[in-house]
C-alpha cells in the first residue's frame, strides 16, 4: 500500500513542478524579461497585471528563485548561492549573469571584507520580484478560488512541513519569516 501511495505522491509532485502558475514559461515567442534583459513593467502594466493574467516581463524560474534567496538572506557570493540552491557554480554564474545584464542584481564588495564579490538585489530587481510574486499569488488565488479556506490552509501547512523536512534532511534551510505556517523542523 505504501509503495502505491508513494508512486502517486511522486507523480503529483512531478506535476506540481510543471505547473505554469508556479513556473512561467516562454509563450508565443515572448521570452521572460530576465532572459531578454527587458525593462520592468511600468505603473500602467503593474495595474493591468492585477486585473489581467500576468504574461509580459515575467521572471523565469531561476531568476525568481535567485532573487528570492538574495532578498531573504541578503548579499551572497555565487559560491554561496550555488551551495544554498545545490547547483553547480557555472550554472549559478550563467543565471546570475542574466540578472546582472537585466539590472536586477549588482555586484558589490563583500561587506565582511572577504575577497569574493557578492551579489545583491537592486531596487529594480526588488520591484520585479514583488511584481512576479503578486502575479504568482494572483494566479494561485484564481486556481484555488473554489477551495474552502480550510483546505488552502491545510495545503500551506502540509507543503511547509514537507519543505522543512527536505531542508532538515539536506541541512540547507530556506530563510523564513518568524511565525510562518507549518511546524518547525524537529
Amino acid at each position: 500500500m505504501l509503495d502505491r501511495r508513494l508512486e502517486r505522491l511522486e507523480r503529483e509532485l512531478m506535476l506540481v513542478a510543471r505547473c505554469s502558475v508556479l513556473t512561467p514559461r516562454d509563450r508565443k515567442g515572448h521570452g521572460t524579461a530576465a532572459q531578454e534583459g527587458g525593462e520592468p513593467p511600468g505603473p500602467a502594466a503593474a495595474a493591468e497585471a492585477r486585473t489581467e493574467p500576468c504574461t509580459p516581463t515575467r521572471l523565469d524560474r531561476s531568476g525568481y528563485l535567485l532573487l528570492s534567496r538574495l532578498d531573504a538572506e541578503g548579499a551572497m557570493s555565487i559560491g554561496q548561492l550555488a551551495d544554498a540552491l545545490q547547483l553547480d557554480v557555472s550554472t549559478v554564474n550563467r543565471q546570475t549573469g542574466a540578472l546582472l545584464r537585466a539590472g536586477l542584481v549588482e555586484r558589490i564588495p563583500d561587506p565582511d571584507g572577504g575577497l569574493a564579490r557578492k551579489l545583491r538585489v537592486t531596487a529594480q530587481g526588488a520591484d520585479r520580484m514583488a511584481a512576479e510574486r503578486t502575479c504568482r499569488q494572483t494566479d494561485l488565488s484564481r486556481l484555488l478560488e473554489s477551495w474552502p479556506p480550510e483546505d488552502v490552509a491545510r495545503l500551506e501547512d502540509v507543503l511547509t512541513r514537507f519543505n522543512r523536512e527536505v531542508e532538515r534532511q539536506e541541512g540547507r534551510a530556506w530563510p523564513r519569516e518568524p511565525g510562518e505556517a507549518g511546524r518547525p523542523p524537529e
